[in-house]
């Protein structure tokens, strides 16, 4: 049987398992490609890609889709260290060591209390730094960072009955510990509901969901050298911490000095305008993942990118674009104005094609691509600024989300791209072109266009 793509990608029949998501069956074949599906090493930014396999391992490939590291941790996320943070020494990524032995029954997915142990671990998968243990759980979920001085910042949550609510939640945290393990900084979620902006009726809704994870955050990251900063915004402190509220629809700044929420986003937001020009008002944006700002010496450095859902969010739930379509923003933070957008409408690609309700993520790149991660698909891609998509990979790493599940899925949580030399001296590498085969499959990127395409069917 003739392969789609290229030769080296490979098969995976699934039988009739399918995802289910959002209440609604994935729509994918049970018989898809799994690997590199498209490559040109011309227009795209080449490296390694970092990311968490649903195998509940950590994996490193190269452009081709090749398997050049593996690490058998599962990460949520796996975070790359350069070199200032390890001695010297390449290829060390902070992970989660340990799952608790015996997790609430009631845990949410995702929510950090099934998390024992947080590690840095070297390339031949040595611990070099723990935290957290079965009787001392570290509880982290979603996000995880090493800081400019040693110390590690990470997202945690914890069972807690707060004030005016009659069940108990996971109240998100956000913690800074420092190498000999002490917690040296923190900040809890709820104790900024109303800077957040849960207020009145907001507040009640939220009191009325009854969500053990009732804000949901899946971001707590730095914000770095910025240019806001230092032209006199000090909402912009390089170590203030941006946070994200997956359920909410918020996104915040933290000052580290004082705890406040010095600079917010959401969650109420006008209609969408899901193809709408830009420059324009950022409109409704549902279930966020991956806010950051963009960092320093990268083309449109400075603004927000993040990855937009378009699932199922908002307290009270919003209502979405008609379709179930996802899509990459790019955000001015100071003006609150989209500056850029990807979604599947620009690669000339029906809209719904491009669509992950839960995780996922976004990394500009140094030639001004950006790397997108549609995680529920398992596909990690790289656009140009155009939307030219000019590399595409689809994750045949499988497994269950939680050990009931009767289905398995390739879902990335988040990834990553890590320049060649992160990777020790020897590391392997390919960058050989992966065209579609265009008879097959001619609405692909780089076929016919698709009038002219169709008519070779006659």
């Amino acid at each position: 049987m003739k392969e789609p793509y290229a030769t080296k990608i490979q098969l995976f029949l699934l039988g009739a398992a399918m995802l289910v998501l959002t209440g609604v069956a994935d729509a994918r074949p049970s018989s898809f490609p799994t690997g590199t599906t498209i490559y040109n090493p011309e227009k795209a930014y080449n490296g390694y890609i970092l990311f968490p396999g649903a195998d509940r391992k950590t994996h490193l490939i190269d452009m081709d889709g090749n398997e050049v590291h593996r690490w058998d941790y599962e990460s949520f996320p796996p975070q790359p260290l350069g070199t200032r943070y390890t001695s010297g020494k390449k290829g060390h990524v902070l992970v989660q060591k340990a799952r608790l032995e015996n997790p609430p029954p009631d845990a949410p997915p995702g929510g950090g209390m099934i998390n024992a142990a947080i590690a840095e671990v070297d390339w031949d998968g040595n611990i070099v730094w723990q935290w957290g243990d079965q009787q001392h759980p570290a509880h982290q979920h979603h996000d995880i960072r090493r800081l400019d001085n040693g110390n590690t910042l990470l997202l945690t949550t914890a069972r807690r009955r707060l004030d005016g609510f009659d069940y108990d939640v996971a109240d998100n945290a956000v913690k800074i510990v420092d190498r000999e393990g002490k917690i040296v900084w923190s900040w809890r979620a709820s104790e900024h509901l109303a800077q957040l902006g849960f207020v009145g009726d907001r507040l009640q809704a939220l009191k009325d969901t009854a969500d053990i994870d009732f804000l949901h955050f899946n971001t707590a990251v730095p914000l770095g050298p910025n240019h806001w900063y230092d032209e006199g915004d000090e909402r912009f402190a390089p170590d203030n911490i941006m946070v994200n509220s997956r359920n909410a629809n918020v996104t915040a700044i933290i000052d580290k000095d004082s705890g406040d929420v010095v600079w917010r986003m959401g969650p109420d937001f006008p209609p969408i305008a899901f193809n709408g020009e830009v420059p324009r008002p950022v409109d409704q944006t549902v279930g966020l993942h991956d806010t950051h700002i963009i960092p320093e010496g990268l083309p449109g450095a400075g603004n927000l990118l993040l990855f937009d859902n378009q699932g199922n969010a908002g307290i009270p739930p919003v209502k979405s674009d008609f379709f179930s379509s996802s899509r990459v923003l790019e955000i001015n933070p100071q003006t609150k104005q989209i500056v850029w957008q990807y979604n599947a409408i620009r690669s000339k690609r029906a809209p719904w094609s491009f669509y992950s309700a839960f995780i996922s993520s976004a990394q500009r790149l140094p030639n001004g691509n950006t790397l997108i991660d549609e995680g529920q698909n398992g596909r990690l891609f790289q656009v140009t600024p155009e939307a030219e998509i000019v590399w595409e990979y689809v994750s045949p790493f499988f497994g269950k989300s939680r050990p009931a599940d009767d289905y398995v899925t390739n879902q990335v949580y988040r990834a990553q791209l890590v320049d060649y030399d992160w990777a020790p001296a020897g590391t392997p590498h390919a960058e050989k072109p992966v065209r579609p085969d265009c008879a097959a499959y001619p609405a692909a990127p780089g076929c016919l266009p698709i009038d002219k395409a169709q008519s070779t069917h006659n």
